[in-house]
């Protein structure tokens, strides 16, 4: 294997002769020179791994080194040797994107502990995680196989993305025994759901639901009740931002930029109910309602799976009834983010609104459900985001430079309390399990529901009472089946190219954890 190749430029180069046996025993090769111009030569001629610069020499100065060795070497680190601790020195080198800089005189420790940290810090980061995970397998593996309740796979699901997130992001070799794992918390997953979904809507029946009862988790229809009217009621603005199709791994991916503008006071997992789709999901999100619910009490809010309208249409007359429910009499803004240009009008109407802004934002962002769909459609599409690793950092790239991270600025600036959520995530699938329909079947692969339905897979979940789960029934014989795990319902028409198709494609309205178990975070502004 290839030595890492250390180039020193200092103009006192041969009383670092100590220096360089000390980190050619270490395994390094270093090549010395005295002086600028021939630093840059030597960074043409053996494309070192590393720099270490003087910033005082005699003719081409350090910084004017450092400058041209960056032109043709932007992604080599360079470390600044300096005697010098004036600031503006230190403001142009680290303008000059400066990878590091030590102060003389230095020590071998100083210079192995800077190559550790810009050479090997990857390596280092991945065999820590790697022992770290090989630690936890058992404990993890405990907690999948003691499962009991909606609170154990939620910890069990933070547990599996912080590996997931630590293993990937080092390149670690663990990364398929994980997946492993995951596997088989999806099934155990997918039995609890089989067991216990239709009983936790025993209390959910008009006109109450008991909030913080341990034997019915917080799920959809409770969001706007028991996390954005207490805020309001207790007199702060609030924004409530909701990504459709967020996993709890994108959100996690997507923190660190959200915590340069605001401190999260909460962070939970949810559960979306059954299906995981927009239709259902969001509209119960807004309603505070089940299906059900919202079809018995307003008819012509509720548009049901054979109708060609946009299934989320009455989002805002949802609110209002919700308000109008709770004798509530907030003021509120509701806006839709589909491109850029809308995000960039919502800021300008929250602008317009610095004098007398709404007690309440609702938000709701589209971008992650388009990419989802756009990589089905599009093969090149689905080479950007590959994988989960992939998508997420997709995720990240857009909102970094997306007019949504520009309305958050502008939403913390004036004061907002932010409630982050989605209505559901999505899994990727691979696995495609046949089933029979009539022609009146919906048509998402996760779900089917209508008469008739026929499949001989033992993980699919079946409702045949839609209504004891809070679900409307096109047809009095209509039932449910729920996809599980990764799997992905296919007619038998034209079985082989629809598999070829949407196999390793992020799908939802299913039964897994990304899918239900969702983000809810509450945060202040910075």
């Amino acid at each position: 294997m290839k030595r890492p190749t250390i180039l020193w430029a200092d103009d006192e180069i041969e009383l670092l002769a100590p220096y360089t046996i000390y980190l050619e025993q270490k395994g390094y090769e270093v090549i010395t020179t005295s002086n600028g111009v021939d630093a840059i030569d030597l960074s043409r001629q053996h494309q070192p791994d590393i720099v270490f610069l003087d910033e005082m020499m005699p003719g081409l100065s350090g910084l004017e080194t450092l400058t041209e060795i960056k032109r043709l070497l932007p992604q080599v680190p360079v470390v600044m040797i300096t005697k010098s601790e004036e600031e503006n020195i230190m403001d142009m080198a680290i303008g000059e994107k400066i990878a590091d800089y030590l102060i003389k005189p230095v020590n071998p420790s100083q210079i192995l502990l800077c190559l550790k940290k810009h050479l090997h810090q990857r390596e280092i980061v991945g065999q820590h995680a790697q022992a770290g995970y090989q630690q936890e397998f058992q404990e993890i593996a405990s907690k999948i196989n003691s499962a009991r309740s909606i609170d154990d796979f939620y910890v069990i699901q933070r547990e599996l993305v912080r590996w997931e997130l630590e293993l990937t992001e080092s390149d670690s070799g663990m990364i398929e025994m994980l997946r492993m794992q995951r596997r088989e918390a999806e099934q155990l997953f997918a039995r609890f759901i089989r067991q216990h979904y239709e009983q936790w809507f025993d209390t959910r029946k008009l006109p109450a639901v008991k909030l913080n009862d341990p034997s019915t988790p917080l799920m959809s229809p409770d969001v706007m009740r028991s996390r954005v009217l207490p805020l309001l009621d207790d007199g702060q603005r609030v924004c409530l931002l909701v990504f459709d199709n967020l996993r709890y791994d994108q959100y996690k991916t997507l923190q660190p930029a959200l915590s340069e503008l605001f401190d999260v006071s909460c962070d939970e997992l949810y559960c979306s109910i059954l299906p995981t789709a927009t239709q259902y999901a969001r509209n119960a999100l807004f309603a505070g309602l089940m299906p059900t619910q919202i079809g018995q009490l307003f008819p012509d809010l509720w548009v049901d799976e054979g109708d060609e309208e946009s299934k989320n249409q009455h989002e805002k007359e949802l609110i209002d009834n919700f308000f109008r429910r709770y004798r509530k009499t907030y003021s509120y803004g509701y806006y839709k983010v589909n491109e850029s240009d809308f995000g960039e009008k919502v800021i300008h109407r929250l602008q317009s609104q610095k004098n007398d802004p709404a007690q309440l934002q609702v938000v709701v962002v589209n971008f992650i459900d388009m990419l989802s769909h756009s990589r089905t459609e599009s093969k090149m599409m689905r080479e950007l985001a590959g994988d989960e690793a992939a998508y997420r950092s997709l995720t990240l790239s857009w909102f970094r430079h997306s007019s949504t991270y520009d309305l958050l600025r502008q939403i913390a600036s004036m004061g907002y309390t932010l409630v982050l959520t989605t209505d559901h995530g999505t899994t990727r699938v691979d696995n495609a399990v046949s089933i029979i329909g009539d022609k009146n079947t919906n048509t998402n692969l996760r779900y089917k529901v209508g008469k008739s339905l026929s499949c001989k897979s033992r993980d699919v979940i079946w409702v045949e009472h839609p209504e004891r789960i809070g679900l409307p029934a096109p047809n009095l014989s209509s039932t449910y089946a729920f996809a599980t795990g990764n799997d992905f319902f296919a007619y038998p028409n034209n079985f082989n190219y629809y598999v070829q198709y949407y196999r390793n494609t992020f799908q939802h309205g299913g039964v897994s954890m990304d899918e239900m178990l969702i983000p809810l975070v509450t945060m202040t502004p910075k």
